[in-house]
């Protein structure tokens, strides 16, 4: 039979709430009982019951990590990073697929019957509603990699994908490409719309370059290519920012195969610095954006919105910058 906290408490001569308040963060108990308590749980082989716990304490320590861009290799490193950080702050994360998921008032629901403590949705696609019904419903909520604003209804951390599209933009324009496109994520996607507005705002500034767009389904390796496909079957520009690293190397495997040579025929600019992007195989040009800090800034914020749940919305943004690698030509010497 399993070891109870009943047996812990005889074992140790103290009362049962001693061994509950000594398991409690942050509850009072002297050093005397703390170390009679430890020592009898170690005999016994004691562990502590979460679930029990929380009903002492009204805290499940249960973090929804909610996204929806599961095919995506990039995740795997930020789910990685997620789940490891969680566990370091004591916290249990929850995590939720909703890929193919329309309707916010879904999640929210079925988080709460697993009474969690907060939310962190962690997705560059997901409108701002879905983490905005989060704090309808009085849950604490962080929305990591969602999209800028001055004025945020909910806690936002991440990147300014419009000041992204402008990097990328000058980044071609520094090489002396005359014709230069943008293809992006699914056209709905609030990232695909900021790094293009931005894109295009820079290139607005130089009408003697040839402009196109085009957009991906989704932010994947087959759209990529089937998308590039599309494009190759016309005159091609002759350089790329594509909206993310996966869309990029989707991109790069139909140029190769159309037997083109980048960044010699086509230059191709991705975004995010995934670890595929450093493969020598890929060798991706691309901007990076700092993951792990964006992920370590939105723990830190959900566990402090947990504490104060009044606390008012703020967005943590970090900046980006250009990775040089293989898949673009260097900057042309007639350029600044």
């Amino acid at each position: 039979m399993a070891v109870t906290l009943r047996d812990v408490a005889v074992r140790a001569g103290v009362s049962r709430s001693a061994v509950s308040r000594t398991f409690t963060e942050g509850a009072s108990v002297s050093a005397k009982t703390r170390a009679k308590v430890e020592k009898a749980a170690a005999e016994l082989r004691y562990s502590p019951n979460a679930i029990a716990s929380s009903l002492t304490t009204g805290r499940t320590k249960l973090i929804g990590l909610v996204s929806n861009n599961f095919h995506n290799p990039l995740f795997l490193e930020v789910f990685d990073l997620f789940t490891r950080g969680l566990q370091e702050r004591g916290l249990r994360p929850l995590l939720v697929n909703l890929s193919n998921e329309t309707d916010p008032a879904n999640s929210v629901r079925m988080l709460r019957q697993y009474s969690v403590d907060g939310v962190i949705v962690a997705s560059s696609t997901l409108p701002p509603s879905f983490a905005e019904a989060f704090r309808d419903a009085g849950v604490p909520v962080v929305h990591s990699f969602g999209r800028y604003t001055t004025s945020p209804h909910v806690h936002v951390v991440g990147i300014d994908n419009i000041a992204c599209g402008r990097m990328a933009a000058e980044a071609l324009i520094a090489r002396g490409h005359r014709s230069i496109a943008f293809l992006g994520g699914p056209e709905k996607a609030t990232s695909t719309q900021d790094r293009a507005g931005g894109f295009l705002d820079a290139l607005s500034r130089h009408p003697d370059i040839k402009v196109g767009i085009s957009y991906a389904s989704a932010y994947s390796f087959d759209a990529g290519r089937a998308e590039m496909q599309r494009l190759l079957q016309n005159t091609p520009a002759e350089a790329y920012f594509c909206g993310d690293d996966v869309l990029s190397i989707g991109a790069l495997s139909a140029i190769r195969d159309a037997g083109l040579r980048v960044p010699d025929d086509i230059g191709i600019i991705g975004l995010n610095d995934m670890e595929m992007a450093r493969w020598e195989n890929i060798n991706l040009t691309t901007i990076r954006q700092p993951v792990a800090q964006i992920i370590g800034a939105s723990i830190d914020l959900a566990v402090e919105t947990i504490q104060n749940p009044d606390r008012h919305p703020e967005t943590r943004l970090f900046p980006c910058r250009v990775i040089e690698r293989g898949t673009l030509r260097p900057v042309s010497p007639m350029q600044p």
